[in-house]
C-alpha cells in the first residue's frame, strides 16, 4: 500500500514579499496566481488524485478548486492545513516588521519563539504532521493545498531537520512537494517542486 502527499503552495498574489498576511481575510490570487495553479493542476491531474484537501484560506481554497476541477473532484476545507497564527502580526509589512526584536528572535529560533498573540511554529508542526499521519495508512494520492509555513513544517518534520534552520527550506508559489509512504519507510520524494507559468 502507497500513499503520497503532494502538497501543494497557493499560488502568488499582490500582497506576497510586502505583508506577512498570515489569516488576513480577503487575500485571493492574483493573474499570476491563476495561471500557476492551472500549470499545477495539469501536472497533479495526471498522477489522479484521490482526493484535494485545502487550508480555509481564501487563496488555498481558490487554488485548490482550480485543481480540483481539473481533477474532477470537490475540496474538502482541513482546517489542520491553515496557515500559521501570526497573532498581532497579522497584516504588518516586513519592511515594519524587520526593526522589531521579537521578529528577529522569531527568525533567528524558529523553534522556540511564538509571534505575539500567535501560534509557535511547533505548535504549527506537530497539527500538520497528525494530519498528514492520518493520511498515510490510507492508499491513495491526496493533494493539500496550503502556505509556506505549513508545507515547511511538515517537510522539515521527515526530514528531521530542526525547525531553526527553517531557511534552508524554500517553498515558493505553486510548487509541489511530495511525501510517500510505503508501510513503514517514509521518503521526501520532491521539496518545492518548480511549476512555471
Amino acid at each position: 500500500m502507497t500513499t503520497r502527499v503532494h502538497l501543494v503552495r497557493h499560488g502568488h498574489h499582490a500582497l506576497l514579499g510586502r505583508i506577512l498576511c498570515g489569516r488576513m481575510q480577503g487575500v485571493q490570487l492574483d493573474d499570476l496566481g491563476c495561471e500557476q495553479i492551472a500549470v499545477a493542476a495539469e501536472l497533479i491531474r495526471r498522477r489522479a488524485p484521490t482526493a484535494v484537501q485545502s487550508s480555509p484560506q481564501r487563496r488555498a481554497l481558490q487554488s485548490a478548486s482550480i485543481i480540483a476541477a481539473r481533477c474532477g473532484l470537490p475540496v474538502e476545507v482541513v482546517p489542520a492545513f491553515d496557515e500559521i497564527d501570526v497573532g498581532q502580526w497579522t497584516g504588518k509589512s516586513f519592511a515594519d516588521l524587520a526593526p522589531e526584536k521579537a521578529w528577529q528572535r522569531w527568525n533567528a529560533k524558529r523553534g522556540r519563539a511564538r509571534p505575539p498573540g500567535g501560534e509557535s511554529m511547533s505548535a504549527l508542526q506537530r497539527r500538520v504532521v497528525r494530519h498528514v499521519e492520518q493520511l498515510s495508512g490510507q492508499d491513495g494520492t491526496f493533494v493539500i493545498v496550503s502556505h509556506a509555513e505549513p508545507i515547511r513544517a511538515a517537510v522539515m518534520h521527515y526530514l528531521r531537520m530542526p525547525l531553526d534552520r527553517f531557511q534552508l527550506v524554500e517553498i515558493e508559489p505553486a510548487s509541489v512537494s511530495t511525501i510517500r509512504f510505503n508501510g513503514r519507510h517514509i521518503a521526501v520524494a520532491r521539496v518545492n517542486g518548480e511549476v512555471t507559468a
